[in-house]
């Protein structure tokens, strides 16, 4: 789990996110077609804020990811860049949240299962003799009920035979 978790510390280090490196890449190419952040984002119709926090790599001013990656792929293709290089950029940010939650699941899982499997044997062998008790005495209850009405038939069958 150590070794995952350093590798994404590797990837993000100085804060380069993909996010961020892609928002260089369409902030060069705009640069390039002398175009400003107004005027794409009107020709997007999209907000320039949007426009802005994508060039800086500013997640928390952007909506969900579904809509980043919609305007990263509108973007890419008004300014005629690589579209498929810049999904895959995005996606190999998604992979390595989903290989971090992942960890947090399975270090979450493994320290429920040590904890069920720390059971108290001496509880335990309390739970059978008591279970075992109360068994025997449901049985001898059961055992002395129907032995009293086969004893409570016996006489009354003597007197039929008497009778006759």
């Amino acid at each position: 789990m150590k070794e995952i978790k350093s590798v994404s510390g590797i990837n993000n280090k100085g804060g380069d996110s993909s996010l961020k490196r892609i928002g260089n890449f369409i902030k060069e190419a705009r640069l390039s077609k002398n175009q400003s952040i107004e005027e794409l984002a009107s020709d997007l119709k999209i907000g320039a804020h949007q426009l802005e926090a994508i060039e800086e790599g500013n997640e928390e001013k952007l909506p969900e990811k579904v809509f980043i990656k919609a305007m990263i792929r509108r973007i890419s293709q008004k300014l005629k860049l690589d579209t498929e290089f810049l999904m895959d950029e995005f996606k190999t940010e998604s992979k390595e949240v989903k290989i971090e939650e992942i960890v947090e699941e399975v270090s979450k899982k493994n320290y429920k299962s040590r904890q069920s499997k720390n059971f108290n044997p001496l509880g335990f062998l309390i739970f059978i003799l008591i279970s075992g008790f109360l068994g025997l005495i449901a049985s001898s209850l059961i055992f002395n009920l129907f032995s009293d009405s086969s004893q409570n038939q016996t006489p009354k069958q003597e007197l039929i035979k008497k009778t006759k």
